[in-house]
């Protein structure tokens, strides 16, 4: 069970998510708390399991990684050992950075990261297809990015 968060733990995760390497001492002024209190909320947040971690946010055309497909898979069969098995092999690719099970149409959707067209056809060819429970792939390159988040929407 989630710990309960009141205003002020709200409003200190949406400025850490905004900025996570805000100070302790700008991030107390911002939720209306001295630095003491706050950083002993951040500290209970973090514990508590509600921050994960804090990561950099890159730019993946400045780090030569500028292609993000979006890979729909179909399964040979949808029994527990194949999902587990295509979930173990999908976890070691780095350019496979959001993957998740779904219901529906397909039996996945993986948001992938290359650095140009040629490079996801390798992996693609080289990697995506030969896990044995997958029976077939399709890759929707999107044209634009509209809108990407890394934001959760908090109450």
């Amino acid at each position: 069970m989630p710990p309960a968060l009141d205003a002020i733990d709200r409003r200190i995760l949406r400025a850490l998510q905004r900025n996570g390497r805000i100070a302790n001492v700008e991030l107390a002024k911002e939720v209306g708390l001295s630095p003491s209190p706050c950083l002993r909320r951040v500290r209970l947040l973090e514990e508590s399991g509600v921050i994960d971690r804090y990561v950099a946010v890159l730019d993946p055309a400045k780090v030569g990684m500028g292609l993000t497909v979006f890979a729909r898979v179909w399964f040979k069969t949808q029994d527990a050992e194949v999902t587990h098995q295509f979930a173990e092999t999908v976890r070691k690719f780095p350019e496979v950075v959001e993957c998740y099970l779904t219901t529906g149409e397909c039996d996945a959707i993986m948001r992938i990261v290359t650095a140009d067209l040629h490079s996801y056809w390798r992996f693609q060819a080289d990697h995506l297809t030969r896990i044995p429970s997958v029976q077939s792939v399709k890759t929707d390159v999107p044209m634009e990015t509209i809108k990407q988040g890394h934001e959760l929407p908090l109450p």
